[in-house]
């Protein structure tokens, strides 16, 4: 699978419907000249200058132990196979999950808030009249891990640096970033052109903030294997080359009694596994070699928990309700190859994809079908378009599918046969429909060129759920396959749109903005490696409605916007939506303690829970 969100100072974190919401005025109308502890897009900040904690933690919690498990998000250039690089932050390379708990960030999202971020770094932050400017006051007791001041030259050339050379999870954003400027030690400002999004700050303050004589003295690039300076909770401990990194707490780290950290952070080291072969990872996890794990095969939750530890008791099964949050699994077809271009095409490929044999034989029954490229969210389309959303794709009526104004686009029911003969008759005549004349075992266009389909994966399991698509597809006269590779030769094709077919998981943000949006969908991102526009997305209507969400100043037009746009991408084909879980199967080892309230808008375990000792001793574990 592909690169799920980031989290924490990456703007993929958090999500929210709308029912979650606070209520409030927009981000617009926050105050300026005066300084703001926390920011929100649309609603009052839930927690007062003067909280201590946020309500999600157990402030008592002990802390100590190790957390060995195999985390369930990623960006950047993470990769949760294999690893080659320490930055994580550069397009090229593959890089460590979980790098980003080493640095801290200016400001830092609450997980029980749809968009608030708080002050980490930075105490308090100022806007200025015009609202294109942001000031920002340092604490004077940060510290990088080497005990030097972390200052606002850091905070300047990082934002500077990230912008000219970041990965474009950082580098977009940014684009619109005029200047940061060091005023003095502890005051850094940051200068926008006023075509920005009022809501883009809310991603950049939750960037890391990297050591300027670091990286001054060393490449800003994917050759560094040694670990970069940083300024969080945790730091690189010992690590093997695309098999494991430990994270080690830092002692004396800075902010362990800030308000936003109190209560997290409780493991001494946390240690992430990389397994390209699910199997052997669940061995480990077995064994107790790994203590935390969510599972990702149905077949496996159904029936493989049948080993010695877990009928002991010693291990656990559990399932946490999903995030309040907007999300996508879905296949991307890459329409910057000729034969996906058209939409007819796109469409008849993923009426082969029968869900209903393969929810009955590969997933237990225990996945729903996606319709939406925000699914489990307000977000996502339905019925016919509302006045609002109308008054936003009239306008763009000759650049838009005509399906997009009647009932929301969904994917077809199949019989459950695996080889539905209407859906397939359906498909072979969208084909012919699209100039896809039938030659023997294959269409083929005017040329003679047959019509190939490949779909990239990096994992056996999805060549096994995949098989039965691609054999669907060679019946209606596709020269369809399954080609799979090596973590770094797909993490590497991926960025370069080198394939036919590819797959995504990823969530947005509770108010997305413009950024959020155009690394999938916007036209400025169809050619830019590293982006997640992995269908190669370039429509000026598309375009119009990505810019109606960014510019969106309350949480009604917001919704409108994103049912538009949501409509219109439903319409194209450009993503097939595939499928989702309702919640979190994880398993672990019996012998942590987590809050009893789980937060709305994220599931950081690993920042979260600690380790009980009475239940490791138990289970000798201690």
């Amino acid at each position: 699978m592909a690169v799920l969100p980031r989290r924490d100072f990456l703007a993929l974190g958090a999500a929210a419907t709308a029912a979650a919401l606070l209520p409030g005025k927009a981000f617009a109308a926050s105050p300026t000249g005066e300084k703001l502890h926390g920011l929100s897009a649309f609603g009052d900040l839930k927690y007062k200058p003067d909280f201590t904690h946020l309500d999600y933690v157990n402030v008592d919690a002990p802390q100590g132990g190790t957390f060995n498990f195999l985390p369930r998000t990623w960006g950047s250039n993470q990769t949760p196979l294999t690893f080659n690089t320490l930055n994580s932050f550069v397009p090229k390379g593959d890089s460590p999950q979980r790098m980003e708990m080493c640095f801290d960030s200016l400001m830092v999202r609450a997980f029980d808030e749809p968009d608030a971020v708080y002050g980490l770094i930075a105490d308090g932050v100022t806007i200025s009249d015009d609202r294109n400017g942001f000031t920002f006051s340092l604490r004077p007791q940060a510290r990088f891990h080497d005990g030097t001041p972390l200052t606002a030259e850091d905070a300047a050339f990082t934002f500077k640096l990230l912008k000219d050379k970041g990965h474009p999870d950082y580098s977009l954003p940014l684009t619109h970033l005029d200047d940061a400027i060091a005023v003095d030690a502890h005051t850094v400002q940051l200068n926008f052109s006023g075509k920005q999004t009022s809501r883009t700050i809310l991603n950049v303050v939750a960037f890391p903030i990297l050591s300027k004589a670091f990286y001054t003295a060393n490449p800003f690039d994917s050759s560094q294997m040694n670990p970069p300076l940083g300024s969080a909770a945790y730091k690189v401990g010992r690590w093997s080359a695309g098999a494991w990194i430990e994270y080690e707490r830092v002692a004396d780290y800075w902010g362990n009694d800030l308000p936003v950290n109190r209560g997290q952070n409780n493991f001494a080291r946390i240690r992430v596994e990389f397994y390209q072969d699910r199997n052997a990872s669940f061995e480990a996890f077995k064994k107790g070699e790994i203590l935390y794990k969510e599972e990702a095969v149905s077949r496996i939750w159904a029936t493989g928990y049948d080993f010695p530890a877990f009928i002991a008791g010693k291990v656990v099964k559990h399932e946490f309700p999903a995030e309040t949050m907007p999300s996508m699994q879905a296949t991307a077809v890459n329409q910057r190859r000729e034969q996906f271009r058209d939409p007819r095409v796109r469409q008849a490929i993923g009426l082969c994809f029968d869900f209903e044999w393969t929810r009955r034989n590969f997933f237990y029954g225990s996945y729903e079908r996606s319709q939406s490229c925000f699914e489990q969210s307000d977000f996502r389309a339905e019925g016919v378009p509302s006045p609002g959303e109308l008054a936003l794709l009239e306008p763009l009526r000759d650049q838009i599918p005509a399906e997009a104004f009647g009932e929301a686009v969904t994917q077809a029911v199949s019989n459950g046969s695996g080889r539905d003969r209407q859906l397939l008759g359906k498909a072979a005549k969208l084909l012919a429909d699209a100039g896809w004349k039938r030659s023997g075992n294959f269409v083929v266009n005017d040329k003679g060129g047959r019509l190939s389909a490949e779909i990239l994966v990096d994992d056996e399991v999805f060549e096994q759920v995949y098989s039965p698509w691609v054999e669907n597809m060679k019946a209606v006269g596709i020269d369809a396959s399954i080609r799979l590779v090596d973590a770094a030769q797909y993490q590497l094709r991926q960025n370069l749109f080198d394939y036919d077919l590819i797959s995504v998981a990823a969530r947005f943000p509770a108010t997305p903005t413009r950024d959020d949006l155009e690394t999938f969908f916007h036209s400025r991102t169809a050619t830019l490696s590293g982006t997640r526009n992995l269908p190669g997305t370039s429509s000026p209507a598309i375009d119009a409605l990505v810019d109606a969400a960014g510019a969106a100043e309350d949480r009604e037009s917001l919704t409108i916007a994103m049912r538009a746009l949501d409509r219109v991408l439903r319409a194209r084909r450009d993503w097939i939506p595939s499928w989702f879980l309702a919640n979190h199967r994880s398993a672990y080892w019996d012998m942590f303690g987590f809050p009893e309230r789980k937060p709305d808008f994220d599931f950081p375990v690993e920042a979260l829970w600690w380790v009980d000792k009475g239940k490791a001793a138990k289970i000798g574990k201690a």
